[in-house]
């Protein structure tokens, strides 16, 4: 894995119960080792149930509510998959509200998986190319997005993937697009 290139850098994760375990944990991971700083934001305190298609695993620490985010706070956005997860973020306000500034202000958002039903229903992939997982396609194209069959897509901010087999190529991509974001930011400063 590459060297602490991110150090420093502030990643918001949003998340709630549902989430596939390994979406969350392994670009986790990645994003720490290479010196980020994660935050896991959910629409309540405590823990979040994650699971592993539809069995429950793991209970992941809630470090900040959603409702007590600002996504001014952060440099960049990784949203995990999980059709649970996406399906119950997708609704609430201040996930949306959170995505759209965060888009706003030309960060880099991360996706994976059932993730880009929170950009659809923020009313964001309009004019996109992006992947998730076969099953939202419809839902990307009927938002006017384009969505590609790919293992990872990168269009502008965004760095998208389908499923826990493209997570290596996700990492890595999602990795070099918040490394290419901080050195634009540290130029522009």
């Amino acid at each position: 894995m590459e060297s602490k290139n991110l150090e420093g850098m502030r990643v918001a994760i949003l998340a709630t119960d549902g989430v596939e375990e390994a979406k969350l944990v392994e670009p986790r991971k990645a994003l720490d080792n290479a010196g980020a700083k994660t935050t896991v934001l959910a629409p309540h305190t405590g823990k979040i149930q994650a699971m592993k298609h539809d069995e429950k695993t793991i209970k992941i620490n809630v470090d900040r509510s959603l409702d007590e985010a600002d996504a001014n706070d952060f440099d960049a956005v990784l949203l995990p998959g999980g059709a649970l997860n996406a399906d119950a973020l997708r609704v609430i306000d201040a996930a949306q509200e959170f995505v759209r500034s965060a888009d706003e202000s030309g960060k880099p958002i991360a996706v994976i998986c059932h993730a880009p039903w929170l950009l659809v229903s923020a009313d964001l992939v309009d004019g996109r190319t992006i992947t998730s997982y076969h099953t939202i396609q419809d839902d990307i194209r009927n938002a006017g997005g384009n969505w590609v069959d790919k293992e990872v897509v990168r269009d502008k901010n965004w760095v998208s993937s389908r499923q826990p087999s493209d997570i290596p190529a996700f990492n890595r991509e999602m990795i070099k697009l918040f490394s290419e974001q901080r050195e634009k930011s540290k130029k522009a400063a």
